[in-house]
């Protein structure tokens, strides 16, 4: 495997988890906003990765993450009873999203470490590269 193909498969990993970081952020920023029905009530998102493999061999081979998806959940809506609320139902009700936040925070520490790691193969790859061409001086 080229030396360069690192570079491909880390930015690869760094673009997968970006979108998961936006995704979480829009579920964060979504998690307390209200509907008047079940039906207009907004859905947490999760991105779905994929593997992309290369030849497994020659000059070519290596491996790559790309976002296969972005699915939305199926959980049911919460109903809260405000009659004052200028979005309720005819009932009294407004619908706010299930979404869980914590699980949405963990969900973006961990995309966030995951993007960090990236980083750190790159810039370890590109060290040592530095450090290989200053053995030839």
């Amino acid at each position: 495997m080229s030396s360069f193909k690192i570079f491909e498969i880390a930015a690869s990993g760094m673009a997968a988890e970006s979108m998961r970081l936006n995704t979480v952020a829009s579920n964060l920023a979504n998690a307390n906003t209200v509907s008047s029905s079940k039906d207009g009530v907004y859905r947490a998102r999760q991105v779905v990765f994929e593997e992309v493999r290369g030849a497994l061999s020659g000059p070519d081979a290596g491996a790559a993450v790309k976002v296969r998806e972005v699915i939305e959940a199926q959980a049911d809506a919460l109903a809260r009873y405000e009659p004052g609320n200028p979005l309720a139902d005819a009932n009294g009700y407004v619908y706010s999203p299930n979404i869980n936040s914590i699980e949405q925070m963990v969900d973006m520490i961990s995309s966030s470490r995951s993007y960090q790691n990236n980083i750190e193969v790159v810039n370890t790859s590109r060290d040592l590269m530095l450090a290989t061409l200053r053995l030839g001086q």
